[in-house]
């Protein structure tokens, strides 16, 4: 902040007005602020991130300045904030084009809407996705939200413009929801849910669903139930689990990630399970038989990088004889792939 205020004094002729009249007024703690957000709005681009799930992705930041967030989750890497329903401090979208302009190149896979908090709070959604559109041209569009705020209308109608949405949904049950979560008093989950649905049998774009799990809260047998349950009436293209994996705001931890695969096969098989945390991770180094390794594949397709977790040395060396020998073969799904049983298998193995 001081830093701030001495470059101010420094460069008292080049000031936008509204800070030379804060300082000539005595308003010192209002124009450091307010120089807080001009040099923030510097930082609405960032990356290109090479994203293992969604490719190369360029991040617009629609809240560069602050946190401002509809929820305050207890895993949240920013610092806690107060709730809020609307943005109080916003960037305009001529702003965002430009500087988007200057990033954009052929070689990024998605550009990726995101925030310090929830992006949907950004008041002019459907117009800012309108303008991305007119000079994107091959890339594609994403979004990172909590899902809350599809319960309104003009969001819902926004989101279903893109070409990737990622909606979060940790909780059913509406105790363990606010728990996690900690969202703004006007949210409730059941609300959440329902617009999840409906906006999953809608959209016609790339639909993914992520659930973070925190130990002791929502990876109870229950839980996991509840979201099997709600998760079979969602249309997703793959649903990603993860669980803490930077430091979080309030004092909770992870699962671990055999407590992740745990979880993953208690879900119905019908759903496109994905565990997406990685950092961490310890190897697990089980011994499968081939006859083992098949019925895992059947029951929760695995990545190569599932697999190294999982399996032990030998193993290993069983699963890459069995995918020379065709039994197993890869199936690619959005930028990530697949090992599963191959259908020659399953037609003998059904027999």
């Amino acid at each position: 902040m001081l830093l701030i205020f001495s470059a101010a004094i420094n460069a008292k002729d080049q000031l936008p007005i509204e800070v030379k009249q804060q300082l000539l007024q005595g308003q010192f703690k209002q124009a450091v602020q307010q120089l807080e957000i001009l040099v923030a709005k510097n930082n609405i681009i960032f990356g290109p991130i090479n994203s293992r799930r969604f490719g190369m992705s360029l991040g617009i930041d629609l809240s560069p300045a602050l946190k401002q967030c509809n929820f305050d989750c207890l895993y949240c890497e920013l610092a806690p904030a107060l709730t809020m329903d609307k943005q109080v401090n916003t960037i305009t979208i001529d702003e965002i084009i430009k500087e988007l302009k200057l990033h954009l190149n052929e070689n990024i896979d998605v550009i990726t809407l995101t925030a310090n908090g929830e992006p949907t709070l950004y008041p002019q959604m459907s117009e800012l996705i309108d303008a991305i559109d007119k000079v994107k041209g091959k890339t594609e569009t994403l979004i990172l939200t909590n899902s809350a705020t599809l319960i309104d209308e003009n969001v819902y109608k926004a989101l279903l413009k893109l070409d990737q949405v990622k909606l979060s949904l940790d909780a059913i049950s509406p105790d363990i929801f606010r728990k996690i979560d900690r969202p703004h008093e006007s949210i409730k989950v059941e609300d959440i849910v329902n617009r999840v649905i409906a906006f999953s049998k809608e959209y016609k774009g790339k639909l993914f669903i992520e659930i973070l799990f925190v130990h002791e809260l929502n990876d109870t047998k229950e839980e996991i139930q509840k979201l099997n349950d709600v998760l079979l009436d969602v249309n997703a293209l793959r649903v990603d689990i993860g669980t803490i994996d930077r430091p979080p705001a309030y004092p909770v931890v992870g699962v671990s990630y055999k407590e992740l695969h745990t979880i993953a096969m208690a879900f119905d098989s019908a759903l496109p399970i994905h565990i997406a945390s990685r950092i961490h991770a310890e190897p697990n180094n089980a011994y499968y038989s081939d006859e083992e390794i098949l019925n895992t594949l059947d029951k929760r397709p695995l990545t190569r990088e599932d697999t190294k977790l999982l399996f032990d040395e030998d193993t290993q060396k069983s699963l890459e004889r069995l995918v020379k020998n065709g039994e197993i073969s890869v199936k690619s799904v959005s930028n990530l792939e697949f090992l599963v049983p191959s259908e020659n298998l399953k037609r003998k193995r059904n027999k």
